[in-house]
């Protein structure tokens, strides 16, 4: 296997993929399933219910708790916080946990703070220090406290405006079910 798992974390499962790297001073516990080419920056903790795809950036400061779900090409910024109880006590845990899903090639800014239970679709892109409190659409961008839909953005990486528009290239798009398409 080629990992790198630096000496400084405590990795506890063997369920990771290959070339996945593992930075110090990181907990991962032994349920947790984290697919191939993934790098869990410094700092991080991941829960045992968890399960994170291919290709996927955890950056510094991130916890991952139970029934969070994380598809292929994710980017988590640093410090985002996710939440998997929606009435927390101390000492006193649900039957189960509320699954959250982070759908593919989701961008999430650092400091954003994601509420259990919801899903975040294909490719959307959240803004750093955002709220998200509710379902967010494939290919949208939110941001703010608490988040608002802002615009679109492309499989390119394009944003554009509630009106799918690139005000960089004056191009207007149009969407094909929720993906923005050049015409």
């Amino acid at each position: 296997m080629n990992n790198y798992i630096h000496p400084l974390s405590e990795v506890q499962t063997r369920n990771i993929g290959e070339n996945t790297s593992v930075w110090q001073f990181s907990i991962i516990l032994k349920n947790a399933i984290i697919g191939s080419d993934c790098n869990i920056n410094c700092h991080c903790f991941i829960e045992n219910d968890v399960i994170i795809g291919n290709n996927v950036t955890v950056k510094s400061g991130v916890q991952i708790w139970d029934g969070v779900r994380i598809e292929d090409n994710v980017f988590i910024g640093p410090n985002v916080t996710f939440t998997n109880d929606l009435v927390p006590r101390s000492k006193a845990h649900p039957d189960e946990f509320k699954q959250t899903v982070i759908k593919k090639g989701v961008s999430i800014g650092g400091n954003t703070t994601i509420i259990a239970g919801i899903e975040i679709g294909e490719f959307a892109f959240i803004g750093a220090g955002s709220v998200i409190t509710k379902i967010i659409p494939p290919y949208t961008v939110w941001y703010g406290n608490p988040a608002r839909h802002k615009g679109f953005i492309t499989d390119n990486s394009v944003i554009l405006d509630l009106n799918l528009l690139d005000k960089k290239n004056n191009n207007q798009y149009f969407l094909d079910g929720y993906k923005p398409i050049l015409k």
